[in-house]
């Protein structure tokens, strides 16, 4: 079985990327399929991830990011330029691969990848819910243009021949489209680390932008600052990206230089997810939030928004986690206190966290994926 993967970089430690280094890493080691990952914007940095020797790593040099921050207008025109580049590049790779399977991770080729004839079956998965465009609730013309792409992708999935989902709650926002499938990301075994939620720590995991909503967790934090209810907990945030500075002046602000600590990104997360007893997600919205079901698989007790699209298909409520109505601060705060305070709750959530591993095996998720992609091959 010969796959391609294309997607915009692996050099950044996303959630996404980490995913695609598990699928591949199956697939190439422990099957044998011969593997390509096709990226447009690596700017010739090394993955941040170790890929296998064996997958093939190629970039078609189309660099759509060069224009962020840009006029919506030059913005624009800079997209559509690139986008014609990236699909004369990618027709030709493909033409010359003859791959039996083509995957999208949605990024800019889904809405062309369906016309190239080259044999392969196409496949698109999406590692965001529905609504992910209008999240950001931009205005203007950029606002009009989300709203607009956000309609169009209903035409863009349904060309596909396989459409695949991460949970049952994103599936029902798509509606009866009979090409779709959900199939949830895998929690791998991190080995032996395992916490014992004693230590009086909070952690924090992702990219440090507008989509994990780390400013309402500073806030919440400060609201237990301000009633005197951290005692010597400690919250520690890991990630990167361009809302690092903001979030710093926000923590100082707030006066909590002294328990609340920005890190850069650790490919030796499960480390920390050993030497912490909470794991806190204030996202806007997931496509399946990898750092909820690690962090479970490690016994680390969650207490998360109840953003689109994720914890109503992995918390139990008040079983392996905790759910907190979207957006509201206060009863974030209230219910990480109700955590903190009592270390036979957590124990008790930690315990149920666990079981994430049965439900989300690599075994069980991968064969759901090479019955697919089998199924698909034996039709053409």
């Amino acid at each position: 079985m010969k796959i391609i993967y294309c997607i915009h970089s692996i050099c950044n430690p996303g959630g996404m990327e980490r995913v695609l280094l598990n699928k591949v890493s199956y697939l190439s080691e422990k099957l044998g399929w011969e593997i390509m990952v096709v990226t447009t914007d690596q700017h010739n940095r090394p993955p941040f991830y170790p890929f296998p020797k064996s997958v093939r790593l190629v970039d078609l040099d189309v660099n759509y990011s060069v224009d962020n921050g840009k006029n919506p207008l030059i913005k624009i025109v800079g997209y559509l330029i690139r986008k014609r580049k990236h699909k004369r590049a990618l027709t030709e790779l493909l033409m010359k691969e003859k791959a039996d399977l083509v995957v999208s991770l949605y990024p800019s080729e889904s809405s062309f990848i369906p016309d190239i004839q080259d044999g392969s079956k196409k496949v698109l998965e999406i590692h965001y819910c529905k609504f992910f465009r209008l999240q950001y609730g931009r205005k203007g013309l950029l606002g009009l243009i989300d709203k607009w792409r956000t309609k169009q992708d209903e035409h863009i999935v349904s060309r596909f021949d396989k459409f695949v989902v991460l949970t049952h709650e994103d599936k029902e926002y798509w509606g009866a489209l009979s090409n779709m499938e959900v199939i949830p990301n895998a929690a791998l075994s991190l080995g032996e680390c395992k916490t014992d939620v004693s230590e009086h720590r909070v952690l924090a995991v992702g990219r440090l932008d507008y989509q994990k909503g780390f400013d309402r967790l500073i806030q919440s934090w400060s609201l237990l600052h301000q009633k005197n209810l951290l005692n010597d907990w400690k919250l520690d945030i890991f990630g990167q990206g361009e809302w690092h500075d903001w979030l710093e002046r926000l923590i100082v602000e707030k006066g909590l230089q002294e328990n609340v600590s920005i890190h850069p990104p650790t490919k030796n997360i499960a480390e920390e997810y050993a030497k912490s007893s909470i794991l806190a997600m204030t996202s806007h919205y997931e496509g399946f939030p990898m750092v909820m079901i690690e962090a479970m698989a490690c016994g680390v007790p969650v207490v998360t928004f109840d953003y689109k699209c994720g914890p109503k298909d992995i918390i139990e409520q008040g079983v392996n986690g905790m759910r907190v109505p979207e957006g509201d601060i206060e009863k974030f705060a209230d219910t990480l206190y109700s955590l903190m305070s009592n270390g036979y709750y957590r124990q008790k959530l930690s315990k149920h966290a666990q079981d994430v591993i049965r439900v989300y095996s690599e075994e069980t998720i991968m064969h759901r994926w090479v019955c697919l992609f089998n199924s698909l091959v034996t039709k053409s």
